[in-house]
């Protein structure tokens, strides 16, 4: 089995916003080349 990890850092400018990371994670998924299986955002620090 293969793992990949990647963080994502976001600064914004209030203290609550919702941030659609959609973009983001779709790059990573063929930055890592996975076809097939699980994806897991986990958000850190809410």
């Amino acid at each position: 089995m293969k793992s990949f990890r990647k963080e994502l850092w976001f600064h914004v400018p209030t203290r609550r916003a919702f941030v659609n990371i959609t973009r983001q994670v779709s790059e990573f998924l063929l930055e890592c080349g996975v076809r097939e299986g699980l994806i897991l955002v986990n958000a850190k620090h809410i």
